[in-house]
């Protein structure tokens, strides 16, 4: 009887053990399921001292992770097939053509310019097609080595089938594991989101622009995740007969959604609530609210993960009863500042976390928005050369060419390591390309050092063997983190595996640090003469686009306030998009940062413009959480709303046909009436209603002359 209590203990520590360490965090879950696949792959055949084929097939498992996409298990299996497939042809080509340098070349170019556009199709192309070229590389690495030449061809899928049937047993023991990962994902975002910006209730004037430009920053993998979740929801969708099924992750979805909502709203300025010191206790326990929400958020994310019961805290509810006694004794004092909308829009998703599993099996099913494109429509919308995928495939191919020519022309050692590199480093925009640069030199030049020191205390077989497993784990762990210190850690996954295989790691790793030079200077100088998408060339088409998707979400909302739709697809997808092209103008702010100076035209502007943009988003996200408030938005405040919406309407419009935002259109003499009318309405809900009213109006105002500059200089 006590054996067996004991063993129930053990097998307890274990599970717990299990959740707290792995199942809890995705990334180390993947990596512990890589180097899983890996270590059955290369221990046996290291073993047995053909490390070779153990090692090559522990690539192919590498391949296979790094091309591996979130989709449901039966587009898993479509996937696996896709990327069989085409790994088999990559390397076959690879081995067949490269006693043909011209043909190689040339196939080198055709094939890299296919694989991108057929990336573009969608994810699960996207992460093949990378896939194929990594592969591709991989075989030109090891051709000198390969006994014969259909042996990589054969052992790189291999390895990829490998691991893709481990995952795919995983994924099928627990098949709602990827939208729970995506889902504990969007909460866990939205939970540092609120963090961030619970630290201006209240927060001096000199920080709140670094806050501000933080939670812009922090909006952006918000969105992020939530595109993905939608995509994840739409492949679950497409595989399941019954989607009742999905029910339960769609309301998660949703509420993520509104949460997000409210989260991202403001009511008034930051600078002028903190400005009042009547309002500081105020608004410190308002910021003491929305931590805790922050909290709750991410209790929610742990328990998605690790498939326990959401316990809702009870000091939410603590928090908002002694608030309220604050907002009654404001009530009596009428020279106060009223703040009872910001405390009922948190309060609301208090309520919503609070009721996270009421009425979920009833009502309507929830929609999700889905690209209704077909695949011819896709690739052929990519045969543009706007397009920036297609220029992107144009540069990485150029890239290679250059790399190929470079290497056979001066013979350089190991100079296939040139392409490995390109492949990483050469990205869509010139600055994210600068960033990579550095990343990987740094990386590569760490991990040298490191995989030294350390290749000197494991000098056998099996030290390599468990070096090269470890660094592959760590790797993993830290691709999706920090690409910087998991370059690191694939280089000393490079040295093992060469020791392994020819006892050569340590002599390679000199041409190694000169090819990534080498691969990581020529990414960045195609990027940088090839046809470079500067940032001040797009900004004046990405401000029309986020001030036409703000006006249509403005819409959306005054909509949604008059007809009350049961279905709210059409107003979430508006909203989403409005997002989607604050986070455009954001990313365009930030690159253009790191571009030579010349080229950093309108930046001054490009800074008002996102501090702009997010602040009038931030407002319409506002109105957005209180949309089914029956008496919200009176008749007067609606013919107001309907003001700024034509002004809007009218400056989309103007913007593009190429014509100036003048004063015509603008918003100054209604922002005077809107004026006089806070000088005399008494302060309280109604007060701070009108005040929402203003800053929309203020803030577009303001948009349009920054758009009117624009387009006077361009």
């Amino acid at each position: 009887m006590r054996t067996d209590k004991i063993g129930k203990l053990k097998v307890k520590r274990w599970q717990e053990f299990w959740v707290t360490t792995f199942w809890r965090y995705p990334n180390r879950l993947f990596a512990l399921k890589t180097a899983i696949a890996m270590a059955v792959l290369v221990i046996p055949f290291v073993a047995l001292d053909l490390s070779f084929i153990g090692v090559t097939l522990g690539l192919g498992a590498l391949a296979g992770a790094l091309s591996e996409t979130d989709d449901h298990p039966k587009g898993r299996i479509k996937a696996l097939i896709l990327n069989l497939f085409s790994f088999a042809i990559s390397s076959a080509s690879v081995e067949l053509l490269r006693p043909f340098p011209i043909l190689f070349g040339v196939g080198l170019v055709g094939s890299t310019l296919t694989f991108i556009i057929l990336g573009g199709l969608g994810e699960r192309y996207r992460g093949v097609t990378f896939g194929a070229l990594l592969v591709a590389i991989y075989t030109m690495l090891g051709s000198d080595i390969s006994p014969e030449w259909y042996w990589q061809p054969l052992l790189l899928p291999a390895g990829a089938l490998c691991y893709g049937i481990l995952s795919l047993l995983l994924l099928i023991s627990r098949p709602w594991r990827l939208l729970e990962e995506q889902l504990a994902l969007g909460f866990e975002n939205l939970s540092l989101y609120m963090k961030e910006k619970s630290k201006l209730f209240p927060s001096e004037a000199k920080v709140q622009e670094k806050l501000i430009n933080s939670l812009s920053m922090q909006n952006i993998q918000v969105i992020n995740s939530l595109e993905s979740c939608k995509n994840v929801l739409n492949s679950y969708a497409d595989a399941l007969d019954d989607q009742n099924m999905l029910r339960p992750y769609l309301h998660q979805f949703l509420l993520l959604q509104s949460l997000h909502e409210r989260a991202a709203s403001s009511h008034e300025r930051y600078d002028l609530l903190s400005k009042d010191s009547d309002n500081h206790e105020m608004l410190e326990g308002l910021g003491q609210l929305l931590l805790q929400l922050s909290q709750a958020c991410h209790q929610l994310s742990k328990s998605l993960l690790t498939g326990t019961a959401y316990q809702h805290p009870i000091s939410l509810k603590w928090t908002i009863a002694a608030l309220d006694d604050q907002i009654k004794k404001q009530l009596s004092n009428h020279e106060t500042n009223n703040l009872s909308l910001l405390l009922k829009n948190l309060t609301q998703s208090h309520i919503s976390l609070q009721n996270l599993n009421y009425n979920v099996e009833t009502g309507l099913l929830p929609r999700v928005d889905r690209d209704s494109r077909s695949l011819w429509e896709r690739f052929t919308e990519q045969l543009n050369w706007e397009h920036p995928r297609l220029r992107y495939a144009i540069r990485l191919s150029t890239c290679f060419l250059i790399g190929y020519i470079l290497l056979k022309c001066f013979n350089i050692e190991k100079g296939d390591w040139i392409l490995l590199t390109s492949l990483f480093v050469c990205q869509p925009s010139y600055s994210e390309t600068r960033r990579r640069l550095f990343q990987r030199i740094l990386g590569t030049l760490s991990g040298v050092v490191a995989g030294v020191l350390i290749v000197q205390i494991l000098p056998t077989k099996a030290g390599q063997t468990l070096l090269m497993l470890m660094a592959a784990y760590a790797f993993f762990v830290w691709l999706r983190k920090n690409y910087a210190v998991s370059v690191v850690f694939v280089t000393i996954f490079v040295i093992a595996a060469f020791n392994l295989i020819a006892g050569k790691g340590l002599i390679v790793m000199g041409p190694r640090i000169m090819d990534t030079i080498i691969g990581s200077v020529l990414a960045i100088a195609v990027v940088r003469f090839l046809w470079p998408d500067w940032q001040h060339k797009h900004l004046p088409n990405l401000l029309t686009k986020a001030l036409e998707k703000n006006k249509v979400y403005f819409s959306s909302i005054l909509k949604e306030h008059r007809e009350h739709q049961v279905d709210d697809l059409n107003y979430r997808i508006a909203r989403h998009r409005a997002h989607q092209a604050d986070n455009a103008l954001v990313l365009a702010w930030k690159s253009m940062k790191l571009e030579p100076r010349k080229q950093q035209k309108f930046q001054k502007h490009a800074f008002s413009l996102t501090y702009l943009n997010h602040a009038l988003l931030s407002y319409l996200s506002a109105l957005g959480a209180h949309k089914n408030t029956a008496d919200y938005i009176n008749k007067e405040q609606g013919e107001m709303y309907l003001r700024i919406e034509n002004v809007l309407d009218r400056a989309v419009r103007a913007l593009k046909e190429n014509e100036p935002c003048d004063s015509s259109i603008g918003l100054h003499d209604f922002l005077n009436e809107l004026s006089i009318l806070l000088t005399t309405c008494e302060k309280g809900v109604e007060r701070q209603k009108l005040v929402l009213l203003y800053n929309i109006a203020e803030v577009s105002e303001q948009m349009l002359q920054e758009a009117s500059l624009i387009t006077k200089e361009k």
